[in-house]
């Protein structure tokens, strides 16, 4: 089922507002990513770009076409792991946190 105008309207404004909230989405759009839940770590991305950095600039610090990267993070998108790495740097970057990886048995 395709979320509502009003749903990700909620959750953009909700990030702008609450950083504790917008590192959430960072981290668990990462998650997702990791453990091959991959189209809900790119629509978690998607609404971290989208409430955040923008895809315009996310594009000129990436030098990528803001396209380009709206297209790696739709439905159909399946980036290269260097331009997806290099997005997360920027993401991080942004948001002032380092992520790392630890196992957990």
């Amino acid at each position: 089922m395709p979320l509502t105008r009003d749903f990700k309207e909620m959750v953009q404004a909700r990030a702008r507002r609450d950083p504790a909230f917008r590192e959430g989405l960072l981290k668990e759009g990462i998650e997702c990513l990791l453990s091959a839940d991959i189209d809900t770590g790119k629509v978690l991305l998607r609404d971290y770009v989208n409430a955040t950095i923008g895809f315009e600039e996310l594009g000129s610090l990436t030098n990528k076409p803001s396209k380009s990267l709206m297209r790696m993070f739709g439905p159909a998108g399946n980036p290269h792991a260097r331009n997806l790495f290099e997005v997360i740097s920027e993401m991080q970057r942004h948001e002032g946190v380092k992520l790392e990886v630890r196992a957990v048995r």
